[in-house]
């Protein structure tokens, strides 16, 4: 399989914002999958989702061998995370790609709003 060096750039994009905060690379993994990748929105939440469990297991990896997590205080948000993301991808294939662009937006803004708060 050939890889397109722009696919490249953009899973490294988002690991870049996946280690560097902790999370959030399909924050700008979605965007560039639909953009600059040219895939259809449904597949590249599908495909964001595939690609950053990896990069979150990395991260992970070196924050706990950084000493930078407990996990017995991470554990219950593990639980809840786990039960979000089974509903999360039920409601999924149902949803209409309009209503999940708006909620991805949504989600978009209200975490701009408070980092700067």
């Amino acid at each position: 399989m050939r890889v397109k060096w722009k696919y490249a750039v953009a899973g490294g994009l988002a690991g870049i914002a996946n280690g560097f905060f902790g999370g959030g690379g399909g924050s700008v993994f979605v965007p560039l999958l639909t953009r600059y990748c040219k895939l259809e929105q449904r597949k590249a939440f599908a495909t964001s989702v595939a690609v950053i469990l990896p990069l979150c297991a990395l991260s992970v990896a070196i924050y706990f061998f950084r000493g930078g997590l407990d996990v017995l205080e991470a554990l219950p948000y593990l639980i809840g995370g786990t039960l979000g993301g089974w509903v999360g991808g039920k409601w999924f294939k149902g949803m209409k790609i309009l209503w999940l662009k708006r909620v991805f937006g949504l989600m978009l803004i209200y975490g701009g709003v408070k980092s700067f708060l």
